[in-house]
C-alpha cells in the first residue's frame, strides 16, 4: 500500500520537548513555519499575487517572500506566470496556489454509515465514497476504505488523513495507525469539522459569529467566534439536542433528529432522501413544521447569547427540504400564538455551503491545517 505523506518536512514544527506553557515567543523554526503559511495562505485565499502585493498582505520583506516562494515552488504547491502591466506596461511575476501539488482524505463517522472524500488543496472533491458501518468493526472498515481511496489515486501527493466523528477515540487512531503506513490521522469533531470547512473554502464571511446546525442521527451545534472554533467546557457547547424545546416541552433529538423523520415518512422514502432524491410527502411537510417549531427556541437562544452573524443548517437531506425548513424557521418566528412576543432580532439563517454540512470536508481539510495551511488561530 501507498505511503501517505505526512506533509513537507520543514513545515512541521519540531518538538523540543519543552513545556509549551512556559514559552515566551516562538522558535526560529516556528517563526519559519508561521511565515511559509501566511505566504501560502495569502497565495490561496487571495491569489495569484505579486511578490509585492504579497508583501502588503503578509507584512514580510522582499528577501523572506523570495526564498519562501522558492520553497514553494520546490514542494510543488504554487505555480507563477507573467502578469501583462496595464496599457503594455511592465510586467510582474505573479504566484498562484498549485491545487494539485497536495491531496488529503476527509472521513465522516456517524454509528452506521460514514462518508470519505478526497480533495485538493483547494478544497475541490476528486473522489468521495459512502461506506456502510458495522459498530463493531468500525476501524477495519474505516481503514479499508481509506486503503482503498488511497490505491484509487496512487499517483497523488496525498499528505495525511482527517477524521470527523463525535464518538472517536485515541485507542481507534492508534489501531488506524498500527495497521498499516496510514500515518495517524487528525481528529475533530462534526461541528467543527464543518465549520472549518465553512471558514476555509465556504461561502460565509469572516467577520462576525458563525453557528453551524448539523441535523442527523441527533442534533448538534458547533460556534466558530472570531474565527476561531469554541468547544466550551468538555467539548459541550452545542449540545443542542438534548435541550428541551417547543410548546410541548420535549427534547430537540426526538423531534428533529432523523429517527423522528424516518418514522414519520418511512424507510423507503427515508432512504430516498439518504440519497439526495426530492420527494413531496405530506408527512414530509408535517414533520418540516413540527421540526422547525422545535428548532426555534435554540436559535433564539444562540441569537440572544451569541449574536452571531449567521446561522448555517448542514444535513444529508436534500437541499430543497433544509431551504422548507428555514423558510418554516421564520413562519414560526412570526407565529405569536406559541410564543407571545415576537424576538426584537434573530440572526439570518441559510443552508451550509456543502452537502452533509460539508463535515467530511472539513476532517479532509485538518491535515492542510496542521501542515501547510493557516489554522484557525493565526488566520
Amino acid at each position: 500500500m501507498r505511503y501517505l505523506r505526512s506533509g513537507p518536512r520543514r513545515l512541521q514544527t519540531p518538538d523540543m520537548g519543552a513545556p509549551r506553557t512556559k514559552m515566551v515567543g516562538l522558535r526560529s523554526g516556528e517563526i519559519a513555519d508561521r511565515n511559509i503559511r501566511v505566504i501560502l495562505e495569502a497565495i490561496r485565499r487571495h491569489g495569484p499575487l505579486t511578490r509585492m502585493e504579497l508583501g502588503r498582505h503578509s507584512g514580510l520583506t522582499g528577501p523572506g517572500i523570495t526564498n519562501i516562494l522558492r520553497r514553494l515552488a520546490e514542494e510543488k504547491l504554487i505555480t507563477s506566470n507573467r502578469r501583462n502591466g496595464l496599457g503594455g506596461g511592465a510586467t510582474a511575476t505573479e504566484f498562484a496556489l498549485r491545487p494539485e501539488g497536495a491531496f488529503s482524505i476527509g472521513v465522516k463517522l456517524r454509528q452506521r454509515r460514514g462518508e470519505a472524500v478526497l480533495i485538493d488543496l483547494s478544497g475541490q472533491v476528486h473522489d468521495r465514497v459512502y461506506i456502510e458501518l458495522d459498530p463493531a468493526d468500525k476501524v477495519d472498515l474505516v481503514h479499508a476504505a481509506v486503503r482503498n481511496m488511497v490505491d484509487r489515486h496512487a499517483a497523488l501527493p496525498i499528505i495525511g488523513l482527517g477524521i470527523a466523528a463525535n464518538d472517536w477515540t485515541e485507542d481507534q487512531s492508534d489501531q488506524i495507525a498500527a495497521m498499516s503506513t496510514i500515518a495517524r490521522p487528525y481528529v475533530e469533531n462534526e461541528c467543527t469539522a464543518s465549520l472549518l470547512a465553512e471558514r476555509t473554502i465556504g461561502s460565509s464571511g469572516r467577520e462576525g459569529g458563525l453557528a453551524m446546525i448539523i441535523i442527523d442521527d441527533d442534533v448538534q451545534a458547533g460556534f466558530l467566534i472570531r474565527g476561531i472554533p469554541y468547544s466550551g467546557v468538555h467539548g459541550r457547547a452545542g449540545s443542542i439536542g438534548e435541550m428541551l424545546t417547543g410548546p410541548d416541552n420535549v427534547q430537540l433529538n426526538t423531534v428533529v433528529g432523523f429517527e423522528s423523520l424516518r418514522s414519520r415518512i418511512g424507510d423507503q422514502a427515508f432512504t430516498r432522501l439518504l440519497k439526495g432524491e426530492e420527494i413531496s410527502s405530506p408527512l414530509l411537510s408535517q414533520w418540516i413544521r413540527e421540526a422547525a417549531g422545535h428548532l426555534l427556541d435554540p436559535i433564539i437562544a444562540m441569537a440572544g447569547f451569541l449574536a452571531p452573524s449567521v446561522v448555517m443548517i448542514g444535513s444529508d437531506l436534500p437541499q430543497g427540504v433544509i431551504e422548507a425548513l428555514i423558510h418554516q424557521l421564520s413562519i414560526e418566528r412570526r407565529d405569536t400564538s406559541t410564543r407571545p412576543l415576537l424576538t426584537p432580532w434573530i440572526s439570518p439563517m441559510k443552508p451550509a455551503s456543502f452537502s452533509g454540512g460539508g463535515v467530511a470536508l472539513g476532517a479532509a481539510l485538518l491535515p492542510f491545517l496542521n501542515t501547510l495551511l493557516l489554522p484557525p488561530a493565526s488566520a
